[in-house]
């Protein structure tokens, strides 16, 4: 089984996060992609996310009608700051996955961090890491040690992000194109990023 995890805040899920899924999916020919909603990204604990079931209920509503995609509530159940190795042993362990079987796909944005996340050389010794293309970000700053290790995958980069997204919203502006209208219809329901 040829499987790859796809972890993030997902605050809100959007229409980049499933075009990229799709195409790691088909572009590796994988059986699944696990969506792995963070409890609190270590990047991100300074900023004002929303609450964890709002975006597991938008991750569920993004990926219902999708096929080969799946959420895994491992980084939730645990809580606490969420770090990818740690997320990705206990999916090898619970899959009782090989390196061989397991992918993990993060965006240029993530990989120009990769130095600093936690034992950066055993995430990439433990699985095979996927690079997606995000606009403005060039891997070429990573280390030569890491950019050698990873895939880069050849998805259309899209400019649209969760950051802008929430903007958009606080501003009143459409965000219709870049949301799936299940997501959109719980973020207005439940006045989600709004001031």
């Amino acid at each position: 089984m040829k499987v790859c995890l796809f972890g993030g805040t997902f605050d809100p899920p959007h229409n980049g996060h499933l075009a990229i899924a799709r195409q790691c999916r088909q572009e590796l020919n994988l059986e699944r992609i696990y969506f792995i909603p963070a409890f609190l990204a270590p990047h991100k604990t300074n900023l004002k996310i929303a609450d964890v079931r709002h975006r597991l209920a938008m991750l569920n509503l993004a990926v219902q009608n999708e096929s080969g995609f799946e959420i895994l509530k491992f980084e939730l159940e645990r809580q606490g700051i969420s770090y990818s190795i740690d997320t990705i042993l206990a999916v090898k362990r619970e899959f009782q996955l090989g390196k061989k079987d397991l992918y993990f796909l993060i965006g240029a944005d993530s990989f120009t961090e990769f130095n600093t996340w936690r034992e950066p050389e055993r995430i990439l010794d433990e699985c095979r890491v996927i690079v997606a293309g995000r606009p403005g970000f060039s891997i070429d700053r990573v280390p030569q040690a890491y950019r050698q290790k990873v895939m880069v995958l050849s998805n259309p980069l899209m400019t649209v992000s969760s950051t802008d997204i929430r903007q958009r919203i606080q501003k009143h502006l459409s965000v219709d194109e870049l949301i799936p209208e299940p997501v959109l219809d719980y973020i207005r329901k439940n006045k989600l990023y709004q001031n």
